[in-house]
């Protein structure tokens, strides 16, 4: 096997650049949601529990991320923008672990929704152009995706 000299070089010295940069230089190489020896809680500035006192630690929710949400049907299955649909499934979860409910016509914008209990999620349908949308849950233990729902015209 042949291996230029030339591509060992640039091997060798992209490594040696990397080994004796300063370590806060290092982090920057790192992705988000990779594992960064000693970086602990620091690197993406999320609190850490170091010094929370024990009231806090048991308010906090245990959320069961075994159970994957489901949804089984959306009631009605059309609807005009400001209009409420309800949303019907199961391992919907707590309301503590419940984190949205999202229309796939509205992108990023917040969907007013009200949870009942575990299998039962009221939403309202945002202003959107009619059309085809799906409607997206997010709980403890992952998202679930409705069949197509269609938003009426105003």
């Amino acid at each position: 096997m042949r291996v230029h000299l030339c591509s060992l070089t640039i091997a060798s010295t992209f490594l040696a650049c990397l080994l004796f940069q300063p370590p806060q230089t290092r982090l920057s190489y790192a992705e988000e949601g990779s594992i960064v020896e000693g970086a602990g809680f620091t690197l993406y500035d999320m609190k850490s529990i170091e010094g929370s006192d024990e009231r806090v630690i048991q308010q906090d929710p245990v959320c069961d991320r075994s159970k994957r949400p489901k949804i089984l049907s959306v009631e009605p299955d059309e609807a005009k923008p400001g209009e409420k649909v309800t949303i019907k499934g199961e391992n919907f979860g707590t309301k503590e672990c419940f984190h949205g409910v999202a229309f796939s016509a509205a992108g990023a914008a917040t969907i007013d929704y009200t949870f009942i209990n575990d299998t039962t999620i009221e939403a309202t349908v945002p202003n959107v152009p009619a059309g085809m949308s799906f409607i997206d849950i997010v709980a403890g233990g992952g998202n679930a995706r409705s069949k197509a729902f269609l938003v009426q015209p105003k």
